[in-house]
């Protein structure tokens, strides 16, 4: 009897994930991993946040605390307090009743939920993401319904930076009702955001054009450590009374990767399609996940309304986002010591966790083979893979790999 499935064809790898796999697999000893998005300590250990502890230890001893679903929607205190944590608490979007959140299953649950809510009830059916872009916003958006997916210019690969040109260009040629995917920060895979200058032209063209955003904000505080400074672009959409969507991620900012804490924030005009919008969205997660999970939502909701947790976690996102910035200086440096062939000012003008290296495929391929350093093909490394004990390892590799496949002249312009 033929099976079912015979017809079934094998999908690709996802890329960050196999990286991951063949990483842990190496038995090399000098091995180094800077392809998974997740925060390491200087001894590349995984850092379970001072703050998230001592909350998880007094809800684990409140014998109030239970396991009873949550709403659909989700816990409404988290919500509330991420909402004002993105759009800050004095917004008068939120004092309006404009603004609100739902909680999700993290940020690529709350990119899904949007998307689905902009394709099946705003009958949506375009959207753009940048090039290049993290690899998942294509495969949510596609699979939460939406028909034709497009890019806009993002990256200039030979200043290393946005091209903001081009960028501009691209959203002013993009047809009307177009939703437009944009990083609130900390742009994921480059690092590089546009100035507060070029942010307002692109909300100038956005309301030219009538186009829609959804914002992908992955690491408000991790990014600078600054939680204001990271939410600007979001805050001066709210602030001109653009409507949009911002999928939130707690993943980041406060080490719960594997809890899925998310929230998706909706900024409206007025309240008057408060009510039907709240109920097209509790149609969408009722039919998708039904409910979100409790407990990375309650550490998260705990911090964020008690002022002492919330000022001790304030000062574990300066740590990490300065311990990525020293990194950035030091591999910067390094590679300059060692007259490595190239342009690398870029690490440090970058911002956030990833950087954009700038190194070709072939030189990637080199360094995963010859020295066991992993990292995305497109050559974005994540920069918290780095330590004081591999930085020599990886800036010598790197000089050795551009000696041997060098770059074009042309690729960067100094």
């Amino acid at each position: 009897m033929t099976s079912r499935f015979s017809e079934i064809k094998l999908g690709p790898a996802v890329e960050v994930f196999a990286l991951q796999k063949a990483y842990i697999e190496d038995a090399y000893e000098k091995k180094v991993n800077l392809s998974i998005g997740a925060y390491r300590t200087n001894d590349g250990k995984p850092w379970v946040l001072p703050v998230v502890r001592k909350v998880e230890k007094s809800l684990a001893a409140d014998e109030l605390q239970n396991h009873e679903y949550l709403p659909v929607l989700g816990l409404d205190a988290f919500s509330q307090a991420a909402t004002k944590m993105l759009l800050g608490s004095d917004c008068p979007m939120i004092a309006q009743g404009c603004a609100f959140g739902i909680q999700t299953i993290s940020g690529t649950g709350a990119l899904r939920v949007a998307a689905e809510f902009c394709s099946r009830i705003l009958h949506y059916d375009t959207f753009y993401y940048s090039k290049p872009t993290w690899e998942n916003h294509k495969l949510v958006f596609i699979n939460g319904g939406f028909k034709k997916a497009c890019e806009y210019t993002y990256w200039n690969a030979q200043t290393r930076s946005v091209d903001m040109e081009g960028m501009l260009k691209d959203l002013r040629d993009a047809p009307e009702n177009s939703v437009i995917i944009l990083h609130a920060c900390a742009h994921n895979p480059t690092g590089c955001d546009p100035t507060p200058e070029q942010w307002a032209q692109i909300a100038d063209v956005i309301e030219e054009k009538r186009l829609f955003t959804i914002f992908d904000s992955a690491y408000q505080g991790f990014a600078t450590g600054d939680l204001d400074r990271d939410a600007y672009a979001v805050r001066m959409f709210a602030s001109r009374k653009i409507e949009f969507l911002c999928a939130q991620s707690f993943a980041k900012n406060f080490g719960l990767y594997n809890e899925r804490v998310g929230n998706l924030v909706v900024v409206m005009h007025d309240t008057k399609q408060l009510a039907q919008v709240k109920s097209q969205l509790t149609l969408i997660v009722r039919g998708m996940y039904s409910n979100p999970p409790n407990h990375g939502a309650r550490i998260v909701a705990t911090v964020l309304n008690n002022p002492d947790l919330y000022k001790e976690w304030k000062g574990h996102i300066v740590t990490m986002s300065n311990r990525i910035k020293e990194m950035r200086k030091c591999l910067y440096e390094r590679l300059v010591q060692k007259g490595t062939p190239g342009c690398w000012e870029h690490i440090t003008n970058q911002i956030g966790m990833f950087s954009y290296t700038g190194l070709t495929e072939k030189q990637v391929e080199c360094l995963m083979n010859n020295y066991h350093i992993y990292m995305l093909r497109s050559g974005r490394i994540n920069m918290c893979g780095l330590n004081e004990y591999n930085l020599d390892y990886v800036a010598s590799a790197i000089y050795e790999t551009v000696l041997l496949y060098p770059q074009n002249k042309q690729d960067c312009i100094c």
